[in-house]
């Protein structure tokens, strides 16, 4: 098998603090030969010019361009337009590819139309960052060599097939991933999950970050599942568990306070809040991207169709 340039593409908003080690994870790839395209989506923590420092690194061609403040998806295409790989692959900056994570995945390619790898999120110091930590590896567990996504911070696409397909909308403010594989799948390619493909994600310390991030995956989930009816991916089996976790607790909370004394089931319900505070935050996360999910349809805003059309005279 001949080897093809391929292109490596990351954005940036205000991450100015993840830049070097990320930047020096993909300069380490022992693949070849390789591209670097970094995109900087408006930041003004001075993101643009350490990535212009790297510019200068020996070995792989880097370019960073710059736009205004448009979104991951709008930066992930700008790359994908000016790439000159056979292959464009994606990661982003708060994650560190292992040097054989191209190489692993360009030995998985043929006959596929994208490749996709494992991400491991480190265990971190907080409750938060172990729970994601572990649902990521559960999630992982279970997978199977043919894939339904392409995980945005792992993956690689054939790059004239997906730019045929539409590329990344920029439209799409979240979840440009899970849409450009059911572009793939409805098409008829093939995604292959390969574990041996590595990125190392660092912790999700922060509680408010994390539940920001599971309500912008719901919300764009309810876009998905609109756009591509019956439409399943390997990766949404946590949020179920998890949105329904809300509703057998509020069951359980109104038959304590029915059928004991008040003081007694308000510490009951109280404690066990406590016990699972950041699994029902979770949930109420989700359930909350749900709902503005549904009014992104109902407005045809952030990638939706119009629900309800004038008709015309």
């Amino acid at each position: 098998m001949s080897t093809p340039l391929i292109s490596i593409t990351v954005c940036v908003r205000n991450g100015v603090q993840w830049i070097d080690d990320c930047m020096s994870a993909l300069t380490a790839q022992t693949y070849r030969p390789l591209e670097i395209i970094a995109v900087d989506d408006g930041s003004k923590d001075g993101s643009t010019e350490l990535l212009q420092k790297w510019q200068t690194s020996d070995g792989i061609p880097i370019q960073v361009i710059s736009q205004e403040p448009l979104g991951l998806s709008a930066g992930r295409n700008n790359a994908l337009n000016i790439a000159r790989g056979e292959w464009v692959a994606i990661t982003d900056i708060d994650c560190r590819p292992r040097p054989n994570w191209i190489e692993r995945m360009f030995a998985s390619s043929e006959g596929m139309d994208a490749v996709t790898g494992r991400v491991i999120f480190e265990q971190g110091r907080t409750s938060v960052s172990r729970l994601r930590s572990r649902t990521i590896a559960w999630k992982y567990s279970s997978r199977s060599e043919m894939a339904t996504l392409a995980n945005g911070p792992c993956s690689m696409f054939r790059r004239e097939n997906l730019i045929s397909l539409g590329g990344f909308d920029p439209s799409w403010y979240h979840a440009e991933d899970m849409e450009v594989s059911m572009k793939i799948k409805q098409s008829g390619g093939d995604i292959r999950y390969e574990p041996e493909a590595v990125v190392d994600h660092v912790a999700e310390s922060h509680l408010k970050v994390f539940l920001q991030k599971r309500r912008r995956d719901a919300r764009a989930h309810t876009r998905i599942m609109r756009k591509y009816r019956g439409a399943k991916h390997d990766f949404s089996k946590d949020g179920m568990l998890i949105a329904f976790l809300l509703i057998p607790y509020v069951v359980l909370s109104i038959t304590i306070s029915r059928f004991l004394e008040p003081e007694i089931s308000l510490a009951l319900i109280l404690g066990s809040a406590l016990i699972f505070r950041n699994h029902l935050l979770w949930s109420m996360a989700l359930w909350l991207g749900t709902f503005e999910g549904c009014l992104d349809a109902v407005f045809a805003r952030n990638g939706h169709d119009r629900i309800f059309t004038k008709s015309k005279k």
